[in-house]
């Protein structure tokens, strides 16, 4: 079913062509370690409590869903399912299994890390979509050339357009995916120029 706010068949300008309130985002996302802020911290808490709606520890992927939809109350981020998928991913990665399931949900432990990526997932979802132009969700070669002033705004240098696009399509399908733009964007610390940070 599609989003209501979002009617099939009607064409959408993408989140990169969206005014994203970035004070907002990250004021609702209270990743500061605990010993930077324990207010943080016990919102945090909170918030896991609130995403755990049957209260067993664990987090699925729909609840995340919609815990980022009816706690966040944050749309532009519900609407981008990519980042929230990344971040889900990074976060189950990052703890060290307590259990048999513990590899296929984030715990609390992981919860802070996984606030964490979803910020910065995001961030990078919304350089993906400005130099998405078609709103295809990839990239594709000609896309890329056009983004290069953009991309050096965000911290790289693009020397040999050619080349960093292959470095980038790591498939070798001739285009550029979320998941490749993502791993790229981290490993070259790629910084949106109009974000809170």
């Amino acid at each position: 079913n599609p989003h209501p706010a979002h009617p099939p068949n009607v064409s959408m300008a993408g989140i990169g062509d969206q005014k994203i309130d970035w004070k907002a985002i990250h004021k609702k996302l209270p990743y500061q370690r605990r010993k930077k802020s324990e207010e943080e911290y016990k919102a945090r808490m909170k918030m896991f409590s609130q995403f755990d709606p049957n209260g067993n520890g664990y987090l699925s992927l729909a609840e995340v869903d919609k815990g980022i939809r009816d706690v966040l109350q944050l749309d532009k981020l519900f609407d981008c399912k990519p980042a929230i998928m990344r971040a889900f991913q990074a976060a189950k990665a990052k703890g060290k299994s307590k259990s048999k399931v513990s590899d296929d949900y984030i715990e609390k432990n992981e919860f802070r890390y996984f606030l964490w990526s979803l910020r910065q997932y995001f961030e990078y979802w919304v350089m993906f979509d400005r130099a998405d132009k078609d709103d295809d969700r990839r990239i594709d070669y000609d896309e890329f050339k056009k983004a290069i002033p953009m991309i050096e705004k965000w911290g790289v240098k693009v020397l040999d357009p050619a080349k960093a696009f292959r470095q980038i399509d790591r498939n070798g399908g001739g285009i550029i995916l979320f998941d490749e733009f993502a791993a790229w964007a981290i490993k070259k610390n790629l910084d949106l120029e109009d974000d809170d940070d």
